[in-house]
């Protein structure tokens, strides 16, 4: 089975040394043959903070970090709480650079100031509305212009949309998705539709934002075809909003091709709390680069968006200087991020599988459009009739079973019968263990045997 496969890797305690390690060329994985392969043991030692009296299947929303690199945190922290004067001068800056480095090795990036470290992708996102907004309120895009985006972006980024773009002027066009998904033609085929109709009157698609990693439902988009049509359809920027990317799927932005790409560190690659990158394209021809700042202005403002974001005033930076420690951390396992991102895939698949043959229910989408993270449809006769059903069903599996998972409704369409309206999300990542699953499993049959709907359960 590749999850008791997957068990049999881990970590010994690295941390960051006193002084700030050169910026060379990361290793980017490592061979079974040659790395320090890690025990099971190992795994769950790394990982024993975590509450083990709950089966934690939901890595997806908080993502977690090793004990190695709680460590190489704590030693940033107290260097630059010993002396704050020669962290500041001295170590600050060359340590975010060694970072950005690896993050710019990791996704085939250029050049490394084309990446930029901010606090998530909620402040990526900002950052790259922000741009197209002054595009509205300065006159290079036409009030009735159009940004075109996926109906399920996530919500915060749903909300910038609006805050930013609609204020100034802009038209927004939701994708409509359909889920559950059969196929990626159908995705790219609404999307076609959704530039057709941005076209319309002759107005101009200006931005596109598009999630390579859905997030609920969770379902991974064909993020290259999509850019692809953008580019013939000439909108004038795309910005694929990849939260749940870097770990999760693969990350290569020579192949994606966007103009704006950001996901956070700390879900699928063992960051802590709280640092993302943002790639901006650097090319001939495009200003994106030029007028991207951070919300947050600084005594930093104008000297491009990575010393921006370096520096916006006296925070902790330690999350952005960790990433030598996690690349250490992931290096102890067989084939690297790649090994990593493979094994969770195939048992969080496998897993699905496993809970919707128990169920007789289905997957919200084909393996193949999974990452991590896999959505598994529930048992009709839970009565999942809304989202506050949803709500309180994760909530009593929380509270009363010690399982950890969110729940996704799904509203019937018409002639439907008896539809699956429930879906879980579950994810799978190096801490977790086939009886997580099972823990899961047995909590919904308990609450099925037991004849208990979500109308019987609290608010």
């Amino acid at each position: 089975m590749a999850t008791h496969n997957l068990q049999n890797h881990t970590l010994n305690g690295d941390h960051c040394d006193s002084t700030v390690p050169s910026s060379k060329k990361p290793k980017l994985s490592s061979p079974a043959t040659t790395t320090t392969i890690i025990s099971h043991s190992q795994i769950q030692s790394e990982f024993s903070h975590h509450d083990l009296s709950i089966a934690r299947i939901n890595n997806g929303s908080f993502g977690s970090c090793p004990q190695s690199v709680i460590s190489s945190q704590k030693q940033w922290q107290l260097q630059f709480l010993r002396q704050p004067d020669h962290f500041y001068y001295n170590q600050l800056k060359p340590g975010i650079l060694h970072s950005r480095s690896i993050v710019k090795s990791l996704i085939n990036a250029d050049h490394v100031d084309e990446v930029s470290l901010v606090d998530n992708a909620t402040t990526a996102a900002a950052i790259v509305l922000q741009k197209s907004a002054r595009s509205f309120y300065e006159g290079r895009y036409d009030k009735g212009d159009v940004a075109v985006m996926l109906h399920y972006a996530y919500g915060s980024v749903k909300k910038s949309v609006e805050a930013y773009v609609t204020r100034a002027g802009g038209r927004v066009i939701e994708v409509q998705l359909p889920f559950p998904v059969k196929s990626k033609e159908e995705i790219i085929a609404k999307f076609r539709e959704a530039l057709e109709k941005g076209k319309e009157n002759g107005k101009k698609v200006r931005l596109a934002v598009i999630d390579h990693v859905t997030s609920m439902p969770s379902v991974v988009i064909p993020i290259k075809e999509l850019v692809k049509i953008c580019r013939e359809e000439g909108v004038n920027h795309v910005f694929v909003d990849a939260a749940h990317g870097i770990g999760c799927v693969d990350v290569d932005m020579k192949e994606i091709g966007p103009d704006f790409y950001t996901s956070n560190l700390y879900k699928w690659f063992f960051c802590p709390p709280s640092v993302a990158f943002l790639y901006s394209r650097k090319s001939s021809g495009q200003d994106n680069n030029d007028d991207l700042h951070h919300p947050v202005v600084s005594h930093e403002y104008g000297n491009g968006l990575a010393v921006e974001s370096s520096w916006i005033g006296n925070r902790d930076y330690s999350a952005q200087l960790v990433v030598p420690s996690v690349l250490e951390f992931i290096n102890k396992f067989p084939g690297g991020i790649e090994g990593i991102k493979k094994r969770n895939h195939e048992a969080v698949v496998e897993m699905g599988e496993m809970l919707v043959k128990e169920w007789g229910t289905h997957l919200g989408c084909p393996p193949e459009m999974c990452g991590s993270m896999v959505m598994v449809g529930l048992p009709v006769c839970l009565g999942i009739y809304s989202e506050s059903d949803a709500l309180k069903l994760r909530t009593h599996l929380r509270n009363n079973f010690g399982v950890e998972v969110p729940i996704y409704f799904r509203a019937p369409k018409d002639g439907e019968v008896d539809p699956v309206t429930g879906y879980a999300r579950i994810s799978h990542q190096v801490y977790n263990k086939v009886d997580d699953y099972y823990k899961f499993r047995d909590a919904i049959n308990k609450i099925v045997s037991d004849g208990t709907t979500c109308a019987c359960l609290p608010n």
